[in-house]
């Protein structure tokens, strides 16, 4: 009797339903669909077919050298072997010439493409502005190939380990699109990088709510949520006092997570889907970075994003009916792009 009564208890695992037909016919399409949609995404971003380049030998075409960047991510493989699918590419007119291995690889060092990247990276999320309202932020680390050394005193022997690049992100709770991305360094503080998360987020997205964990825990960053309407969900430390100084969102959040504690973790634990976010990224990209240089991570990092992002978008077009338009897109004219 005691068992059965404590049985009744046990409250049942919540769980949610997966739309087989739908996930298997954005699975089975995604390749074509992904193409599609990249190039589609690049056009409405950037005018200019051909950049104007300074003397000395041309520049590649600007809108094939970022589609053969994304798809060499997506596809996962070494750059001499994605130049076979990139034939691929050529035939169906895609791209209009198939670069030398070498060449995306040197573009991917180039400084002047990181910002066209993240510019990608927050316009693919726009098709799906009125579908999220509730976001997350949070950062991870993905590794690299570069070792640091040192003598560790300790242990009278030197020491090495391996460095990585973290991706500070937001992204939404409802379909995990990114909205807005930060590279930086591995061991970069998280707080720093919310507000500008936050900001370019607000741009295209109306903004109900933000979570986000104790790293995020400052009351400039509770008068940032509130500043674009939304309602901070920041988890607390043990140490946390309910004074304002300053702020008084902070100490009103903070009464409310004392005397209705379960309900603001209610709100808050919204931020464990950033993690789902991350996990697809690395199950699916690889949490591997190859480039060796720091500009050339970061491109390949932003690349991951802007990838995973449009295979949310396929799965939105399937599950959801999400119409992939790319027209509210800025228009981005490159005026001056050449190899430095």
């Amino acid at each position: 009797m005691e068992l059965k009564e404590f049985d009744k208890n046990i409250k049942p695992k919540k769980t949610y339903k997966q739309q087989w037909s739908s996930y298997n016919l954005a699975q089975t399409n995604e390749f074509k669909l992904f193409q599609d949609s990249l190039i589609e995404l690049i056009d409405s971003t950037i005018q200019v077919r051909s950049p104007v380049f300074q003397k000395g030998r041309p520049t590649a075409d600007l809108k094939d050298i970022i589609f053969c960047c994304v798809m060499k991510v997506y596809f996962g493989k070494s750059s001499r072997r994605n130049v076979g699918y990139l034939s691929l590419a050529k035939g169906m007119n895609y791209i209009t010439k198939v670069p030398h291995f070498n060449t995306i690889l040197n573009y991917y060092n180039n400084s002047a493409l990181t910002p066209l990247l993240k510019h990608l990276v927050e316009q693919s999320a726009i098709p799906l502005k009125d579908a999220e309202l509730d976001f997350t932020a949070d950062s991870s680390g993905f590794s690299t190939c570069i070792f640091s050394r040192w003598f560790n005193a300790r242990l009278g022997k030197e020491t090495e380990r391996r460095l990585f690049r973290k991706a500070h992100l937001t992204s939404g709770v409802k379909t995990n699109i990114i909205t807005a991305v930060s590279i930086t360094d591995g061991y970069c503080a998280d707080s720093p990088e919310f507000e500008a998360l936050i900001q370019t987020t607000a741009k295209h997205f109306g903004i109900r709510e933000v979570s986000a964990d104790a790293g995020y825990l400052s009351r400039k960053n509770f008068n940032i949520v509130s500043s674009v309407g939304a309602i901070p969900y920041i988890m607390f430390k043990k140490n946390s006092t309910p004074r304002a100084r300053g702020s008084v969102v902070y100490s009103r959040m903070f009464e409310l997570y004392t005397k209705y504690n379960k309900m603001f973790l209610e709100h808050y634990h919204k931020r464990s889907n950033a993690e789902s976010v991350f996990h697809m990224i690395k199950r699916k990209f690889g949490l591997y970075l190859f480039c060796k240089s720091e500009i050339g991570q970061t491109n390949e990092l932003l690349c991951k994003c802007i990838a995973h992002n449009l295979c949310v978008l396929i799965q939105e077009l399937f599950e959801a009916n999400t119409l992939l338009d790319f027209e509210e897109c800025d228009k981005l004219v490159v005026r001056h792009f050449c190899a430095n």
